[in-house]
């Protein structure tokens, strides 16, 4: 980035107005929105592998036939890690880029977040695997709901409207706004009805996936543009 003296004829106004559009201009530059969005739909994509060969179902007699649940161990085996790593290489990425502008990076409080949300993931993932594993029961939507905004994908667009708030990116905001209505209110377009409960995670997770792998092609394009 480079910068140029602007007088202001001593006007207030004008100097005032000329600070906050460097100040504006600094927040752009400082923002590499599309590469968070791409590390995040990479580690999306590679979990589909880690749920499906470490999903464990269970069938139990019951009076109407059978009974079947299943335990994602792979939730547990692969996305702490994961995400722990995702967040540590946007961290690294994000100051790398910065450094090279000229400027600092303001995204330690997104990649603390995250992990935070990846601790409060895996605390919760361990109670239920507790609790659950001999006493599987059914849960009503709205506790479904505060389910799915714990998972991985839940979390991670949390974390992404901390980014937005860092950025002050209006339109980070509204695609996490988005991205978080998918993930809560599940859409797979009737894709996997009769695929079997191993595979019942799939469409929503290529969703989720595809959804990150869009934005990060739809910010870097913009960003592109603003060159």
């Amino acid at each position: 980035m480079t910068t140029e003296s602007v007088s202001a004829d001593g006007d207030p106004r004008r100097l005032l107005s000329d600070v906050r559009g460097l100040a504006q201009q600094v927040r752009v530059d400082q923002r590499v929105t599309w590469v968070a969005l791409l590390v995040l739909a990479v580690a999306t994509f590679v979990a589909i592998p880690f749920d499906y060969f470490f999903l464990v179902q269970r069938c139990e007699p019951a009076p109407d036939g059978e009974t079947c649940y299943f335990i994602r161990q792979g939730v547990m085996f692969y996305w702490p890690p994961a995400l722990l790593l995702a967040y540590a290489a946007i961290t690294y990425i994000y100051v790398r880029v910065a450094r090279t502008r000229g400027l600092g990076a303001r995204v330690m409080p997104y990649a603390i977040t995250g992990a935070a949300l990846t601790g409060l993931f895996t605390v919760a993932w361990l109670l239920a695997r507790v609790y659950l594993i001999d006493n599987p029961v059914s849960f009503p939507e709205w506790v479904m709901v505060i389910d799915r905004l714990i998972t991985p994908a839940g979390t991670i667009g949390v974390a992404l409207l901390v980014l937005a708030r860092l950025e002050r990116n209006l339109a980070l905001l509204a695609f996490t706004l988005v991205y978080l209505a998918v993930v809560l209110i599940p859409i797979d377009f009737g894709w996997g009805a009769h695929w079997g409960i191993k595979t019942a995670f799939l469409p929503q997770q290529v969703i989720n996936g595809t959804l990150l792998l869009l934005g990060a092609i739809g910010f870097a394009l913009a960003r592109r543009r603003r060159r």
